[in-house]
């Protein structure tokens, strides 16, 4: 499971820093659970051998007879019981308190993001980033270009309510509508986005609802047409774990194929085209349009193929918008936007000499 949503190196990392925690914190234990091992032995043992060493010395001092000397270690000897009893309670309760404190930390844990239940609004609506000044009209396919690749996720994420920010739909903030809602009508896809195991149909057509025209249609606009046809069994093929059985162009052609067949109101797809080669990059451009058309998506790329073929960009520099207009008129009107779009070194090393 961890391997299918690419969490295996955040799990690693936190299960080296978790078994730490854990063997200390074993160690501390160890100590006190050796403690009662011992008592529960030690404890009943020196009460037996002190009792027969006294009524040895009643006895050898005529004070009490054999027989009682006898009676006497005969109840010494049934005292062992509960004496032995009282220590595993000890020892028990030590560990239920242990126990429940962990139980009840894990229940006290709250989501990140909570589902407040609010209305979401009614038909398609604007989108607003209060955090990066944002907006993204309802119907239109709006390209986000950032100077930082991590301002790009995690505007993605908040548009998406991944993570709670201040986001307004339709006038409505974002955190207040029902996550139900929230993730039938926008849905999010990272360029790491994962494929599972099972067969390939079932992985694009998720709510298995599509027709095999949709299905089509949704691999011909991802350009992944091609990557059908060298399946032997096509639609029925076998996806193995995280799909490494295609290429990272292929996988990325394919989850974006996923994204597009789930026709939500507003969809957000973060670098689409980053593994592809810029054939395959500009036949995805100039179909994503027009396969969209009517719908809100959002392209946060610095590509200049998937850039000119926007409605609108959308430049963000240092977390907030600082350009908006068409791509080729940015790539004139901004310095800074024309340097992330075409990574021109050139011009990078004569402004930090000037």
């Amino acid at each position: 499971m961890l391997r299918g949503i690419g969490g295996e190196e955040t799990f690693a990392a936190r299960y080296v820093a978790g078994s730490q925690r854990v063997r200390d914190s074993g160690v501390r234990v160890a100590r006190v659970h050796s403690v009662l091992d011992a008592l529960q032995v030690l404890l009943p043992g020196v009460f037996v051998v002190f009792v027969t060493w006294l009524g040895a010395r009643f006895a050898m001092a005529g004070t009490i007879s054999p027989g009682e000397l006898v009676a006497f270690y005969g109840y010494a000897a049934f005292l062992v019981m509960p004496l032995t009893t009282a220590t595993e309670a000890v020892h028990k309760v030590t560990r239920a308190l242990v126990a429940s404190r962990r139980v009840i930390a894990i229940l006290r844990i709250e989501p990140e993001v909570v589902d407040r239940g609010g209305d979401a609004p009614v038909g398609p609506a604007t989108l607003h980033d209060e955090e990066s000044g944002l907006s993204v009209p309802p119907a239109t396919l709006t390209a986000v270009a950032c100077a930082d690749p991590a301002d790009g996720v995690l505007l993605a994420d908040r548009l998406g309510r991944y993570v709670d920010g201040r986001v307004a739909w339709g006038g409505i903030p974002l955190a207040e509508v029902s996550l139900t809602e929230v993730r039938r009508r926008i849905v999010v896809n990272h360029a790491e986005s994962q494929l599972f195991t099972g067969v390939l149909r079932t992985e694009l057509d998720t709510a298995g609802t599509a027709t095999d025209a949709e299905l089509d249609a949704a691999l011909h606009t991802a350009s992944a047409a091609d990557v059908l046809e060298a399946l032997p069994a096509g639609l029925d093929a076998e996806v193995e774990e995280r799909g490494r059985s295609f290429s990272g162009g292929q996988r990325q052609r394919l989850v974006l194929a996923r994204a597009l067949l789930a026709d939500p109101e507003v969809l957000v797809l973060v670098e689409p085209t980053s593994a592809v080669d810029a054939h395959t990059e500009a036949r995805i451009a100039e179909r994503i349009g027009s396969a969209r058309a009517g719908r809100t998506t959002v392209l946060v790329t610095t590509s200049p193929l998937v850039l000119d073929r926007a409605d609108r960009v959308v430049f963000v520099a240092d977390g907030r918008v600082a350009a908006v207009g068409a791509h080729r008129d940015l790539l004139t009107a901004s310095v800074e936007y024309r340097r992330v779009v075409t990574r021109d070194e050139d011009e990078v090393e004569t402004e930090e000499v000037a």
